[in-house]
């Protein structure tokens, strides 16, 4: 397999492999060896007999180059590591663009035209080119996987694609930002906006520009990727009504606590007569609703279906290794088809 991102998640990623290693050989009958690693900042590593995955970690996270490690020249661009790596899936793990999901579409498209399984963490190609993706992935016989988009490792859409068949979705809600969530439940304990930010920031949750978070854009593309797959409708993120948090003041949800409620940027979709109708924005929940308990940096979301009842999906504070398991559930499911149901 080959690596184009080495930040947080493609470092878990890495070092749930070396703690796996030897199940997924026993159970699965893996040889998961990672070939290539391609990075922004520290080089490039490509080795076919396998790159030592404790050393490129040390070096990442050290500043230094992987170039070291490699067996090959460095590739000039990620399109020619692609090509040149000789993986058989790439974990397709650069920083989301919300506008148009590039570059991560024309990397996942080169893997699979390359012969790759195109797995990736980016929600952007799966908000942007998922029926052109998927349906390419079906020409060549590989697949195009994504449950690491929304809500991290939690078994969002393979839920829908492997335990519930013939289930129509026809609603959903839900929290799906945990910068967000944090800094509102930091408020709740009587933080002010600033300084819950502040918060968030130092302790690596927040970004340094947190526009996106806070404005409701990435929590809007993942709306936007649960109803292009989930029920089939593509939905630019831009057509979603949307919302942030930065109006919201402590002493707004100090009132919403004393009435019993909480306040949560809300995920929303639902299927209607006239289509998709759509939105991300902060909304009172009380005790009786599953989302007021979803406290700190948790994710929780609500299905609504035409042959159950309300389905609820929590995670509890998740981190870079829960995404990394997402990718592994991935590519479990692209090695090893005959072991999941479709």
């Amino acid at each position: 397999m080959a690596l184009l991102g080495f930040g947080n998640v493609g470092r878990a990623f890495a070092r749930l492999l070396l703690k796996k290693r030897a199940e997924l050989h026993q159970r699965y009958g893996l040889d998961a060896r990672v070939v290539g690693i391609m990075t922004g900042r520290h080089g490039a590593a490509i080795d076919p007999g396998g790159i030592d995955l404790e050393k490129a970690c040390h070096l990442a996270e050290h500043g230094s180059s992987l170039a070291e490690l490699s067996r090959q020249s460095q590739p000039p661009d990620n399109l020619a590591f692609i090509r040149s790596c000789g993986g058989r899936a790439l974990f397709e793990n650069t920083p989301v663009d919300y506008a148009t999901g590039q570059p991560a579409v024309t990397h996942l498209q080169a893997a699979l035209e390359t012969g790759m399984h195109a797995i990736t963490a980016n929600k952007g190609p799966v908000v942007h080119a998922y029926r052109r993706l998927r349906e390419l992935a079906a020409r060549k016989g590989l697949r195009f996987l994504f449950e690491a988009t929304v809500m991290d490792g939690a078994p969002v859409f393979s839920l829908w694609r492997e335990a519930l068949p013939a289930a129509q979705l026809s609603a959903f809600r839900g929290i799906l930002n945990s910068t967000t969530n944090l800094i509102l439940s930091l408020m709740e304990d009587g933080l002010s906006f600033e300084e819950a930010l502040g918060q968030a920031q130092a302790t690596g949750i927040a970004e340094t520009d947190p526009s996106g978070d806070l404005e409701g854009w990435d929590a809007a593309v993942k709306v936007a990727a649960l109803t292009t797959v989930l029920m089939d409708q593509p939905l630019d993120p831009s057509r979603i009504q949307r919302q942030g948090i930065t109006e919201l003041t402590r002493e707004d949800l100090s009132r919403a606590r004393q009435q019993g409620a909480r306040w949560k940027l809300l995920c929303r979709a639902e299927r209607t007569s006239e289509g998709i109708q759509a939105s991300v924005r902060p909304a009172l929940v009380y005790a009786n609703d599953p989302l007021y308990h979803v406290s700190g940096t948790s994710s929780a979301i609500t299905f609504q279906s035409d042959v159950l009842g309300d389905l609820t999906l929590f995670e509890t504070d998740p981190g870079p290794e829960t995404t990394a398991y997402g990718l592994l559930a991935d590519f479990l499911r692209a090695a090893r088809p005959e072991r999941f149901t479709a």
